[in-house]
């Protein structure tokens, strides 16, 4: 039984330890880390905006009319005599 318990004693320390220094790594590279998921977010959300910019365009500026009617006549200034 002595056996059982310290083999469940060696377990426990090198997952303490490794919880220990998987933390310190992440500690110490916090900087590094923080960096690279923010460049991947402003890419990710650059593209969503790129992909996307063309369609809200397309939606969102009215068709040209093919032909036009004649200029609507002035009423507040007088028409010039040519």
């Amino acid at each position: 039984m002595q056996k059982v318990i310290n083999v469940l004693a060696v377990l426990s320390f090198i997952g303490t330890a490794g919880i220990i220094g998987g933390g310190t790594v992440v500690y110490l590279r916090r900087d590094a880390i923080a960096e690279r998921v923010k460049e991947k977010v402003a890419k990710a959300a650059t593209e969503a905006i790129a992909a996307a910019l063309p369609a809200m365009m397309d939606a969102a500026l009215p068709e040209l009319p093919s032909a036009t009617g004649g200029a609507i006549p002035s009423t507040s200034t007088p028409a010039l005599p040519f």
